[in-house]
């Protein structure tokens, strides 16, 4: 059994911590699928590059509301896609190709993981050779999630696509349904629909987005029943068909036709998939490894991070955690600790959204003294450019300090208009400071949050 002074799962996040500091260690890598993890190979980042021309398919189609007559003769899905695959496959070679040939001090296994015992792996090799087994005292486990397939498709045995899949499809969609009410479930609805496909999303929440902000959620679900099928408060009781002709039933009797299926109703963490109670390490039930704020797990000398352990499935946060982790085996004695109270989010469908700190639910419930303003684009210059009616600027802040407890964008650039609210709560800069001692352009955008800020009674 070959023995490893660090052993690190995952080469997403996982990827990061090892670097020329590491290099009088001997370091083991281990990675069963394409360097880079989920946000480069089937997340964020594929999602967004696709997500962009399906905004350039939407600001077609909204020309003739500024002079411009224009429209969309065709949609060369073949091209898109291969415009972000064809960048991002390369990357995630050359990634494995360095670890591989230029990093003398870290051994790379191809293939999957699992635990035998205390501080034990076995390692399946991708190409079938057999496996090797090894051990460390020392490991990072950075293995991710995957999506989840619940009953009764899982068991339906008709052909469906995720997140992983979908994006790699040889050809639009006619007609999409999808499962699933949150981020991922609207960015693609937003992507399918833009670029022509009938898309229909069902989920068995009231509303789309219900763990974002009420006004956000509710007015979001409002847009989207204009813009693509949506049908809530029901859940599928039959999957049945095949490949270009799947029919969905509901339990209220209602059925729905769909030539592809895409789920997208969540995330599992592959802790499973490890074994890591071989180890002897703690799970959530949810699945997740347990972690402290040090990112440290219940076995001394093993740390887990990103979407294997954190409530918080973002790869800013993953890679916040990486950073912590890196410190951490470094300098065991001067420990540093991962903080993700404050953590923005962004939901890249149409409109944008943004969010940080609590929701106006969150205030009720923790019986907190708040106010609230709520700014929309339409009484803005530049939202008077934009033609924008829909999209406003939420914000909420304790009422006589003026602290800063949430904020909440709706509508174009949300995720970048956020950041200045987003640094003010980092550093406890109160509403009335952010809102009066820097400057904000005149007339850009920014100045929805500027008079968001300002109308605040603190």
């Amino acid at each position: 059994m070959r023995h490893h002074d660090l052993v690190v799962i995952g080469t997403g996040s996982g990827n990061n911590i090892v670097d020329e500091a590491f290099a009088d260690l001997d370091v083991a890598i281990i990675e069963h699928g394409p360097f880079g993890g989920t946000c480069l190979n089937v997340g964020c980042i594929p999602s967004k590059m696709l997500s962009y021309p399906a905004d350039l398919a939407e600001s077609i189609s909204r020309a003739p509301a500024y002079g411009i007559d224009a429209s969309i003769d065709k949609v060369r899905w073949s091209d898109i896609r291969d415009r972000v695959f064809g960048r991002l496959d390369p990357i995630a070679e050359d990634g494995r190709d360095h670890r591989i040939n230029s990093c003398p001090s870290v051994e790379v296994y191809l293939g999957h993981a699992r635990f035998t015992g205390p501080r034990r792996l076995r390692v399946e090799r991708t190409d079938g050779t057999g496996y090797d087994d090894l051990s460390a005292d020392r490991m990072v486990l950075a293995a991710g999630a995957r999506p989840m397939v619940p009953e009764p498709v899982a068991t339906a045995g008709v052909p469906f696509e995720t997140s992983d899949s979908i994006m790699r499809r040889p050809e639009l969609p006619r007609r999409l349904a999808i499962l699933g009410g949150g981020y991922v479930a609207v960015e693609f609805a937003h992507l399918f629909a833009a670029l022509g496909s009938a898309v229909t999303v069902i989920d068995m929440a009231d509303q789309l987005l219900g763990t974002q902000d009420e006004t956000v959620a509710t007015r979001f679900t409002e847009l989207a029943r204009r813009r693509y099928g949506v049908r809530l408060g029901g859940q599928v009781s039959e999957v049945t068909g095949e490949e270009g002709d799947i029919l969905i039933t509901l339990d209220d009797g209602a059925a729905l036709e769909a030539d592809t299926l895409l789920v997208a109703v969540g995330r599992v963490p592959n802790s499973d998939r490890l074994n890591v109670r071989a180890a002897g390490i703690d799970v959530h039930p949810d699945g997740r490894v347990a972690v402290d704020s040090q990112q440290r797990t219940s076995v001394p000398g093993f740390y887990a991070l990103g979407d294997l352990s954190t409530a918080v499935q973002l790869k800013h946060v993953a890679n916040r955690e990486a950073r912590v982790v890196a410190h951490n085996l470094l300098h065991p004695d001067d420990p540093i600790e991962t903080d993700n109270s404050l953590v923005p989010a962004a939901v890249f469908t149409n409109p944008q959204i943004a969010s940080v700190g609590r929701t106006e639910q969150d205030c009720r419930d923790e019986e907190l003294d708040y106010t609230v303003s709520t700014q929309p684009y339409s009484d803005t210059a530049y939202g008077w450019a934009l033609e924008d009616t829909t999209g406003f600027c939420k914000i909420l802040a304790e009422r006589g300090s003026g602290r800063l407890l949430g904020a909440h964008l709706m509508g174009p650039q949300a995720p970048t208009l956020i950041q200045p609210l987003v640094i003010a709560m980092t550093f406890d800069i109160d509403a009335r400071a952010l809102a009066r001692r820097p400057y904000w352009i005149h007339p850009a955008l920014p100045e929805v949050v500027e008079n968001a800020l300002l109308k605040l009674t603190v």
